[in-house]
């Protein structure tokens, strides 16, 4: 894997250097060589020549003089080959701007180096999966940014099997766990229509996940219907004007 540590501070490049070392020993990491920029220019001056093919992943402060780190990730966007970027920076305010250039990673300084694992890591099965894909694949590729316990990590929106209002927060369900997110189920439903259908005014399931529709009793609701999705134990109750649109999906 070949490394560009782009960092205005020297101790900040060379603790890296010596985490990145410490990381492959012991492991089955592939070989590590690592570059060094101490400013933007720097950086692009060693990534332009081969548009960006010469390094796999550009670790990345953004506070920098001159450019700083969000400016040269997008710039880095633009090249024919653009590396994989993880951030690295003492700032935890930047973590949406970050994902939303589609960033690999996010760390915090000082980095542990189980951080910095995971972080390459990640860059490697994005490497694979981007190898393996013919063509891009949009809808298959949208995510979701959710805060989790002070991190901001990004969703597959493929993982997800529901969405579920409660109060005035939106549960994000997946087939290992829940997340809690910000925002309005009406706008979940208009951005994501073609992937989720809405089946109770508090609830939007992923129309793939649908494998039963099923009579049900609800405390609250009396006798009804409730789907059963793939990945999942849950039941989850149907409106009576939302029965036929379910019918209408499994049928498909």
């Amino acid at each position: 894997m070949n490394i560009l540590i782009v960092d205005d501070e020297t101790l900040a490049r060379s603790r890296l250097r010596t985490l990145l070392s410490d990381c492959t020993e012991g492991t089955p990491t592939p070989r590590m060589t690592v570059a060094e920029a101490a400013n933007a220019g720097e950086a692009m001056a060693q990534l332009g020549p081969t548009g960006g093919r010469a390094f796999d992943v550009v670790l990345l402060d953004i506070h920098m003089p001159g450019q700083d780190g969000l400016s040269l990730a997008h710039a880095l966007q633009a090249l024919p080959h653009p590396p994989a970027v993880v951030f690295v920076t003492a700032h935890m305010d930047h973590a949406v701007s970050a994902f939303e250039l589609d960033a690999v990673d996010y760390l915090t300084k000082p980095v542990r180096r189980e951080r910095l694992q995971q972080a390459l890591a990640k860059v490697q099965r994005s490497t694979r999966s981007s190898a393996a894909a013919a063509a891009p694949s949009a809808p298959d590729g949208e995510t979701l940014l959710i805060q989790d316990r002070g991190r901001t990590e990004r969703l597959p929106l493929a993982e997800v099997l529901y969405f579920k209002a409660e109060q005035k927060y939106v549960t994000v369900r997946t087939a290992t766990r829940s997340y809690i997110m910000d925002g309005a189920l009406s706008e979940l439903e208009t951005k994501f229509a073609p992937r989720f259908m809405r089946i109770h005014r508090n609830a939007l399931v992923a129309r793939r996940a649908v494998r039963a529709l099923e009579k049900h009793y609800d405390p609250e609701e009396g006798e009804g219907w409730a789907v059963r999705l793939q990945g999942s134990t849950e039941l989850l109750a149907v409106s009576r004007r939302q029965v036929a649109a379910v019918r209408e999906e499994l049928a498909r």
